[in-house]
């Protein structure tokens, strides 16, 4: 009788999708906020690249176009949250 002979199963992970390219997605413009908070979670954060599937180029150009609707105003910096008394 041995122990610990079992095999383990390879998880195979998925690629994810670039989202740009069904879109044709041409440049990140700032001004394009439905485009841009995609790739803001639920705390204002920018998501990374592992996670939107962007390529590193893209990334770059997203975090970039984010940082510069928030400083324009067009996106809050956080988002709002309320705080229980």
């Amino acid at each position: 009788m041995q122990i610990g002979t079992q095999k383990k199963k390879k998880v195979l992970k998925r690629k994810k999708r670039n989202p740009f390219l069904p879109k044709d997605v041409k440049y990140v413009d700032y001004k394009n906020i439905e485009l841009i908070e995609k790739f803001i979670n639920s705390h204002g954060k920018i998501l990374a690249a592992r996670v939107t599937g962007l390529t590193a180029n893209q990334q770059r150009a997203m975090s970039k176009a984010i940082k510069r609707a928030r400083q324009m105003a067009l996106i809050p910096y956080s988002k709002e949250r309320v705080r229980k008394p």
